[in-house]
């Protein structure tokens, strides 16, 4: 699944090609997409000016006007494509955004998990009420007040979206290496040291993996079908049985909380 950087990186791209541009029409395909308002909410959306297109979490969220928003979740598998009008359109593909001749926008999901809620006003109405603050955002302080406040183990705990938004397995386990902190170590035993330690590292991997336009795994390509590139700078993800880069000791894995985990049990003691 998409995570905070891959979002983020599709949120940035979109915006770039069509903020500020006028929706002409809006074809439909998938009954699967629609959550909510129905087939009646997307008959309003040509004539609408895209404001702006951003994140919240792992939801990508297209600020329209007049106060309409569409708010989408990627689930396991949904892209958005940049498309010229002309080209060749594919089964998978369940929303067309047409903005004229040249350019349109499609949602394309394989699985078809892809969610689409159509809001009038506050966004809040369809966002899970427990969603936490984002990771980017949140400053030193306030992290090691959320932190204080929870129990349970640190990978666990990174992937809680009630915790903080838009983190998933594969940050988790790239933070948590960075930050020398093993992955089953109880977020309430950090010390002062080791949680502004977390705190930083988290920072500095998702920072550096929104500049390499997130992680492409399976089948993640951003709007523009280029692949990310942090995948090549992954230490512990997918990497079990591999010398880890830091002391040549072998990454284990193994499954917290129903979630597979990537860890050296040298470094991450």
């Amino acid at each position: 699944m998409p995570e905070l950087p891959e979002v983020e990186t599709i949120a940035r791209g979109l915006a770039r090609w069509f903020a500020g541009r006028v929706i002409l029409r809006c074809r439909h395909v998938s009954p699967h997409l629609l959550k909510g308002s129905g087939r009646a909410g997307l008959r309003r959306l040509p004539g609408r000016r895209i404001v702006d297109i951003r994140r919240r979490g792992k939801y990508l969220i297209f600020e329209l006007g007049r106060g309409m928003k569409m708010v989408f979740h990627l689930k396991m598998t949904g892209q958005f494509l940049v498309c010229g009008a002309d080209d060749a359109r594919d089964r998978h593909t369940h929303l067309v955004l047409s903005f004229g001749r040249r350019r349109e926008i499609r949602f394309r999901d394989t699985r078809k998990f892809g969610r689409l809620y159509l809001v009038n006003g506050d966004v809040r109405r369809v966002l899970p009420e427990t969603l936490g603050p984002e990771p980017l955002d949140v400053g030193r302080r306030r992290f090691l007040d959320l932190l204080g406040r929870r129990r349970g183990r640190l990978k666990s705990l990174l992937v809680n979206q009630s915790f903080l938004a838009g983190i998933g397995n594969i940050y988790a386990d790239e933070i948590l290496f960075d930050a020398r902190l093993a992955p089953l170590r109880p977020a309430s035993g950090l010390d002062p040291v080791e949680a502004r330690r977390l705190w930083r590292s988290m920072r500095r991997i998702l920072a550096r993996a929104v500049r390499c336009g997130g992680s492409s795994i399976r089948d993640y390509a951003d709007a523009e079908g280029r692949l990310g590139r942090f995948q090549l700078e992954h230490k512990v993800y997918g990497r079990a049985g591999v010398p880890c880069p830091r002391c040549g000791v072998a990454v284990r894995r193994l499954v917290v909380g129903g979630r597979a985990t990537h860890f050296c049990p040298s470094c991450q003691k």
